[in-house]
């Protein structure tokens, strides 16, 4: 790596590790379960204990009652899938889509290992561009930073469903998985509804305020990273602005529809504004 790009994933780890420890830890912990209950020991039976937690093989041997013990098996599997399509380089506060995706990304990373979980990544754009697989420690997080910081996708376009295909087939065991996009594509209802289904699937909408409201700016050349097409739009028009608004809410209206009907949390994100503050309500809501 060169000087420059050792003091992006510098700032981004330390900006993340902060947040992390911060703000997130407890709530992560909470929000999250793990797999299942495990066997932890076996104690003599005490009035109220579950009869059906009886281990009948001790108790025979020793004359005396015992039963066994359970504790929640914590260790988590946690998945990243980033939308690295050409929209994400789009941002009108101070701030693209993508690098908010990195900023939110390495947090939850750093979350995860700060509660000894596994952590892997897909970055997808209309294919699966790249697929780091789950492992634990520092360094493994400082390369996912690397990558969402200097990856640039072989295509510009969207397929979510895709990437949950894929996601869905290459993660066997059930894992908690944070879907970071914007959401502009369609048709993956099908592979969200088997993803959801296995995994504990959290969605986290990408969103630039500009996305929602067009301001009046005149005539402007308005260029599409996923096409790559350009269209002269007159902003100054009410009409103009009023039918863009309108369609804007009814994608965010649609999108939001779809990821509860399949009961998934959502929390959106703006770029260029504090993301603490909605994910953890959204921790809040699963605690």
């Amino acid at each position: 790596m060169d000087e420059e790009i050792i003091k992006k994933v510098r700032k981004i780890e330390i900006k993340a590790r902060g947040l992390s420890q911060q703000m997130f830890s407890g709530e992560y912990h909470s929000a999250f379960k793990g797999r299942g209950m495990v066997f932890s020991e076996v104690r003599e039976y005490q009035y109220g204990d579950d009869v059906r937690s009886i281990d009948w093989n001790v108790t025979a041997r020793l004359a005396h009652p015992y039963v066994k013990v359970f504790e929640e098996e914590r260790e988590l599997t946690v998945m990243l899938l980033v939308d690295v399509s050409g929209s994400g380089r789009f941002g009108t506060h101070s701030q693209f889509k993508e690098e908010l995706a990195a900023e939110v990304a390495a947090t939850l990373a750093f979350s995860a290992i700060a509660n000894n979980d596994k952590v892997g990544m897909i970055l997808f754009s209309d294919r699966i561009e790249k697929f780091i697989p789950p492992k634990k420690g520092r360094s493994h997080i400082l390369r996912i930073i690397r990558e969402l910081i200097t990856f640039r996708p072989s295509s510009n376009g969207t397929d979510i469903g895709g990437a949950l295909s894929y996601f869905y087939n290459a993660i066997k065991r059930r894992c908690t998985t944070f879907l970071l996009s914007d959401f502009y594509d369609s048709g993956y209802t099908d592979a969200l509804k088997l993803a959801a289904g296995r995994h504990d699937l959290v969605a986290l909408r990408l969103v630039d305020r500009s996305e929602e409201h067009l301001a009046d700016l005149g005539l402007v050349k308005l260029y599409d990273p996923e096409s790559t097409e350009t269209l002269w739009v007159d902003t100054g028009s009410a009409e103009v602005r009023r039918v863009v608004d309108a369609r804007a809410a009814e994608h965010d209206a649609s999108t939001l529809a779809t990821l509860r009907r399949y009961g998934i949390d959502v929390a959106t994100l703006y770029t260029g504004e504090d993301f603490v503050k909605p994910l953890k309500n959204l921790l809040a809501r699963r605690s």
